[in-house]
């Protein structure tokens, strides 16, 4: 495999364990040439997964698009890459667990959403403000209001 910092073909696994609840494989890898370590994931090939975007058009599902969508909505928040990882992950099975071959983008992110609500308050919240695409701020409150409601229920 290539290295990311000098670019030569010569690395060599040095720790291998399941992930994503053994649907893959993390290698830790040295390369050869530099010594520089870095990590891989193997993953089963599944079937293509198309996205129905809110203007009826589609595009393939993206993991990095999830992943980049919850970065966002966790920045300078106490939540670990590790987290966000395994919250793509998690949504990425509820949706290949459906067992279809199109889905729409918005129940992806209220996959999403279920999923931030259990880590993270305001990352939901951030989240929500631009999935919900709210009209107005009572919307908003609203949104804020009935978290806050589960959350009292939930202690």
């Amino acid at each position: 495999m290539e290295c990311p910092n000098c670019h030569k073909n010569a690395s060599r696994v040095i720790d291998s364990r399941p992930s994503d609840e053994n649907r893959a494989i993390r290698r830790r890898r040295e390369c050869e040439n530099c010594g520089f370590r870095f990590t891989t994931f193997e993953r089963v090939e599944t079937t293509p997964l198309l996205v129905i975007k809110n203007d009826g058009t589609r595009e393939p599902f993206s993991r990095k698009k999830i992943l980049h969508g919850v970065m966002a909505a966790g920045q300078k928040r106490p939540i670990t890459s590790e987290q966000l990882e395994q919250l793509v992950d998690h949504v990425e099975n509820k949706v290949r667990n459906l067992g279809v071959s199109e889905i729409s983008s918005k129940k992806i992110g209220q996959f999403v959403m279920d999923e931030l609500a259990k880590i993270d308050d305001v990352a939901y919240i951030r989240f929500a403000s631009i999935y919900r695409e709210f009209k107005d701020m009572s919307s908003f409150m609203k949104t804020m209001e009935d978290m806050m409601a589960k959350r009292e229920k939930g202690n």
